[in-house]
């Protein structure tokens, strides 16, 4: 029974583990987990920049390098979705094996878990790169900015819970 329970268990987290890796490797565009888009919650600063006065210069290496960032996951986008691939089809043999092999489950998990660090140090290092052209006045307005649309997707959470709340 308790070898059920664990590989049921395994049945949900896995496959909750791939899809929050696959949403990460995407990065999320204008509607990423519900909440781009139009005044959205989401992580997308572009809109943001517009509001930096920045120069032509400085428009046309931001330009650069979001160019440079997007072929860059272009390049790498199959590799990726042939290791998830091969990591889904790995996960469901070990559901459907006859015992519960923690040791295999773990070691999959652990290396699900580092792939998505290590998109996250790339991602993260593209914003550091991209933030390396703003001048220290652009950078403090840009803080404001995003300081700003935080207060206004926590209020909106906060509305939606209230509206749950009352239903």
């Amino acid at each position: 029974m308790m070898t059920f329970k664990k590989t049921m268990a395994l049945a949900i987290a896995l496959p909750l583990a791939l899809g929050s890796a696959s949403a990460l490797a995407y990065g999320g565009g204008k509607h990423h987990n519900g909440q781009g888009g139009k005044g959205g919650c989401g992580m997308d600063d572009s809109r943001m920049f517009r509001q930096l006065d920045l120069t032509d210069a400085q428009k046309t290496e931001l330009k650069e390098l979001r160019q440079t960032n997007r072929d860059a996951m272009r390049g790498t986008m199959a590799e990726r979705h042939a290791e998830m691939q091969a990591q889904h089809q790995k996960m469901q043999q070990l559901m459907l094996s006859e015992n519960f092999d923690e040791a295999q489950v773990r070691a999959l998990a652990e290396e699900m878990s580092q792939q998505q660090v290590e998109r996250r140090v790339a991602m993260l290092k593209q914003r550091h790169e991209m933030m390396q052209v703003l001048t220290a006045d652009q950078k403090t307005k840009l803080q404001e900015l995003q300081a700003e649309r935080a207060e206004k997707c926590q209020a909106r959470i906060e509305q939606r819970l209230e509206r749950k709340q009352a239903n």
